[in-house]
């Protein structure tokens, strides 16, 4: 499964990918934002990640897609994004993503969220989706509510940070099917 767009290809990550994957999360200002990323973010970190992205490829019905997003001008892969806990028979499933600092405020966020929400709705024909923000990070705040995501709620104290331990009250941001059309 690939996904491209005028700057990036979203695909299924390899074994040559890791130095880059490792080069882009294992930074604390990239980690702190992420529940299950540890820092220092290490190779068998990222070849776990990998492992796990197997694994997914191959159940029935498939739940989740995890894909790096290669920056085609660079070839490396600077950010991955993915849509886990997919409930077809709800509908609806959860987004998450995360992008090396080195290209933050480039836009490569919003191109690589547009096309997966294009797929998630489109290919998937999901009706709604849900991302979790935590409190204070206002980057990835304005990127969900730059495709029409609400905020729905908060979680308090829901999550404990595995790159720095911190537990962090967070804010539930949910986007449905006929929102994002208007768009």
């Amino acid at each position: 499964m690939q996904l491209t767009t005028l700057r990036l290809k979203l695909r299924l990550t390899t074994r040559k990918d890791i130095p880059d994957i490792v080069a882009n999360i294992n930074n604390l200002n990239v980690s702190r934002w992420l529940a299950v990323v540890p820092y220092p973010y290490r190779k068998k970190h990222a070849e776990g990640w990998l492992e796990s992205q197997k694994k997914h490829t191959k159940e029935k019905p498939r739940k989740d897609y995890t894909f790096g997003i290669e920056l085609k001008s660079e070839r490396k892969i600077i950010e991955g994004i993915d849509i886990h806990h997919i409930d077809k028979y709800a509908g609806k499933a959860t987004i998450g993503y995360w992008l090396g600092e080195d290209y933050w405020r480039q836009g490569y966020g919003s191109e690589a969220l547009g096309a997966v929400l294009n797929f998630a709705f489109k290919r998937l024909k999901l009706r709604r989706l849900e991302a979790e923000v935590y409190v204070g990070n206002p980057s990835s705040k304005k990127l969900l509510e730059k495709f029409g995501f609400r905020r729905e709620g908060m979680k308090r104290k829901a999550v404990k940070c595995k790159a720095d331990g911190k537990i962090h009250d967070a804010y539930i941001y949910g986007l449905l099917k006929e929102e994002y059309r208007k768009r």
